[in-house]
């Protein structure tokens, strides 16, 4: 078993008696008894209390090849919990009167395209831009993270070819790297000097934080980092980040280096960045994402963190002010879960903790077999075009994945356990509207089933392509299935979804758009960050 590395406050944690207050270290222990061996990666952990360091850990190994282990120094990349490093940089410009957080981000970047409405820093520090992601468009043009090595001005480039947002700026939240490598081009435009200089003049070397730095050259030593694995059939291959974009991850850094930050945060040392200011919609509706951290609860007390993952890297960074008590996990293991970090918090402030689970769900009510044989159906989402399929299974009522609709009153329904409503608004033809905790509400309406006949399908076939992509598919009947091809060898098969509508791989649409003609024009790609992504048929 691998040597553990531990730093414990002594009066802290062994002043009670062992009966009275178990060693939280040995704990700890167990929840990452997983990671605890030569033969895989693993993290570090690290918690303090009113910025006094009470536990710093580690366990696996930094680098497989070499048999290095891990130590609470080892230096990992921190995903997007850098973004809030990000949001700190322009917020210390704003500090300065260099610029303002309600400025039009075509101020500094007017390769932006002009889309009608501003796009101010703020909609980016707060993904509310409606901006596609530009890492989601390269992977739809064959190209994910990770496959080339892209750089600022490839994300910006792909940023300036889009026609096209998501949704009117302000409206909605929707999670897009596409903000926080644009505010990363501010603060190079603006200050002077390029964005890693000025993080490290402003930020870290005032804190103290001496292992941080950004990946802005990914070929650069860096000395005590750990390398990133992935688990592929039962074995640990390598999963490094082979790119240059940062400001939205790509921080360098260590679990030390973070607990100083948090402090900082606690402590006023960086005073007035105000990062916990959570946006705010144009209907008046508060979102969870503030500048580059999300404000929620965690079993009754109040949570300010954020998680990241690139690559093979995980991570997750939390303070709960109520307690005085920080959190930083740092993996290097692609598998590794950010509930590591939770349930260690948990152990160092267990005494103000509400139960687990949250509040209970609400109860259901008794409804007429006959009422809820009517609710079945096929409906299609008016905001991203999704599915979803209702249906009957031992006499309830239940998505087409079989989560069942819990009824809750006449008309209302609850998603499963989760407190998410489901709602069929009594119009012409029916209706559904899903209520999520947040607020977020999210319409569907009917869709009529797909034609899936050998001559249908037929005519989708021939080539399409996107300039905003800068990509090319090709749409073949194989099987008697529908299949996405781009060269050299990807092929993509489709599922039908509703009439002139497929989904794809992790929850992907793909919608084909008829002329007045009814022939088939184009086609339309959605994902989870990316929406309406067109493809037009070439060839006439």
């Amino acid at each position: 078993m691998r040597t553990r590395y531990l730093l414990l406050a002594p009066l802290a944690l062994l002043a009670a008696p062992a009966a009275a207050q178990p060693d939280p270290a040995a704990r700890v222990d167990s929840i990452f008894a997983a990671w605890n061996m030569a033969e895989s990666p693993g993290c570090a952990v690290g918690v303090s209390r009113n910025g006094r360091t009470v536990l710093s850990r580690a366990y696996g190994s930094a680098n497989l090849e070499h048999g290095i282990p891990n130590t609470p120094s080892t230096v990992f990349e921190a995903g997007s919990v850098s973004k809030q490093f990000t949001a700190a940089a322009i917020v210390r410009l704003a500090q300065q009167g260099k610029l303002s957080l309600d400025d039009d981000v075509r101020r500094y970047v007017p390769e932006v395209p002009d889309y009608g409405t501003p796009i101010t820093l703020r909609h980016l520090l707060n993904h509310t831009s409606g901006l596609r992601d530009w890492g989601s468009v390269v992977q739809l043009a064959g190209w994910p993270r990770g496959t080339r090595i892209h750089t600022h001005a490839h994300a910006l480039d792909v940023i300036s070819r889009q026609r096209s947002l998501n949704f009117t700026p302000g409206t909605e939240y929707s999670y897009s790297n596409s903000g926080y490598n644009l505010l990363a081009i501010v603060v190079d435009r603006v200050s002077g000097m390029s964005f890693a200089e000025f993080s490290r003049r402003e930020l870290f070397e005032p804190l103290g934080m001496t292992r941080t730095e950004w990946r802005d050259d990914f070929t650069r030593v860096v000395k005590d980092r750990a390398t990133a694995y992935a688990l592929d059939d039962g074995a640990w291959h390598l999963r490094m980040p082979f790119e240059n974009v940062h400001g939205n991850g790509g921080l360098l850094t260590t679990v030390e280096d973070l607990l100083r930050w948090n402090q900082a945060l606690d402590s006023g040392a960086v005073a007035g960045l105000g990062l916990e200011t959570r946006g705010v919609l144009s209907n008046g509706r508060q979102i969870d994402y503030a500048l580059g951290l999300v404000v929620g609860e965690f079993r009754g007390l109040r949570q300010v963190s954020h998680g990241g993952a690139t690559a093979g890297y995980r991570a997750y960074l939390a303070r709960y002010p109520d307690t005085g008590v920080s959190v930083a996990l740092l993996c290097n293991a692609a598998n590794a879960n950010p509930g590591l970090a939770t349930r260690t918090a948990a152990l160092f402030m267990a005494d103000r903790l509400g139960p687990e689970g949250g509040p209970a769900p609400v109860p259901p009510v008794a409804v007429e077999p006959a009422e809820l044989e009517r609710r079945p159906g096929l409906y299609r989402s008016r905001r991203t075009g999704e599915p979803l399929r209702l249906v009957m299974a031992d006499g309830k009522l239940r998505t087409g994945g079989g989560t069942e609709l819990v009824p809750v009153g006449p008309a209302t329904f609850r998603f499963g356990s989760s407190p998410t409503r489901v709602e069929f608004v009594e119009a012409t033809p029916v209706q559904v509207r899903i209520v999520y905790p947040d607020g977020d509400t999210v319409m569907y309406e009917p869709a009529a089933a797909a034609d899936t006949s050998a001559t249908h399908l037929a005519t989708y076939t021939g080539e399409y392509r996107s300039d905003e992509a800068e990509a090319t598919y090709t749409v073949a009947v194989v099987n008697g299935g529908l299949v996405l091809r781009m060269r050299p060898d990807m092929a993509i098969r489709l599922s039908p979804a509703y009439a002139d509508a497929f989904s794809g791989p992790g929850g992907s649409i793909v919608r084909f758009i008829r002329g007045a003609d009814g022939r088939v024009q184009a086609f339309t790609i959605g994902t989870d960050r990316v929406r309406e992504l067109r493809f037009d048929r070439t060839g006439g």
